[in-house]
């Protein structure tokens, strides 16, 4: 599929509402290595960041590294392997406020690389934070429906980390 009909499908969006939580917290977790280790990708994976550049055109480099059985039987059986490394560039970065990038997918067997945008915006909310996060759609159906169950995932996974700070006193 060509990346211009991916790019004409209708994009996805995520709302989240995070009681308790900060502005500041959310926007640390997005944009350090730190905090993006802690959260970032589906249950079953491990992230470790290589790169941080957090300026438009600077680049974002990463492992994602299947850890749990399933996911790991998953990755062999299609082919792909167990650990995938990303290079997205930033596209828009306002501080505590939005962010949006790009990440090439090119770890699909069979499938011509093409870009994936991603935007976040956060919006402080009278009992913690709003969230909305919007994603370009895959190059399928079922390719796009498995990358909105991990950003669900991965969403829930956010949502941990910053009870975890509320918890402690961030």
């Amino acid at each position: 599929m060509s990346a211009g009909k991916q790019a004409s499908k209708q994009r996805i969006t995520f709302e989240r509402h995070y009681k308790n939580a900060t502005v500041a917290d959310v926007w640390e977790l997005w944009t350090t290595k730190e905090g993006i280790e802690e959260w970032w990708g589906p249950d079953g994976f491990s992230v470790t960041v290589q790169t941080l550049e957090l300026r438009v055109g600077g680049t974002f480099g990463y492992t994602m590294t299947a850890t749990a059985a399933p996911q790991v039987e998953f990755m062999k059986k299609a082919g792909m392997p167990v650990a995938t490394h990303h290079r997205g560039s930033f596209t828009a970065i306002e501080p505590e406020r939005r962010l949006a990038f790009n990440f090439p997918v090119d770890f699909v067997p069979g499938v011509a690389p093409y870009p994936v945008e991603t935007s976040v915006e956060i919006f402080p909310a009278a009992d913690g934070v709003r969230l909305l996060v919007t994603i370009d759609p895959m190059h399928d159906a079922h390719w796009t429906d498995m990358s909105a169950k991990g950003w669900e995932m991965q969403l829930g996974r956010l949502e941990g980390s910053l009870a975890k700070r509320t918890a402690q006193g961030s």
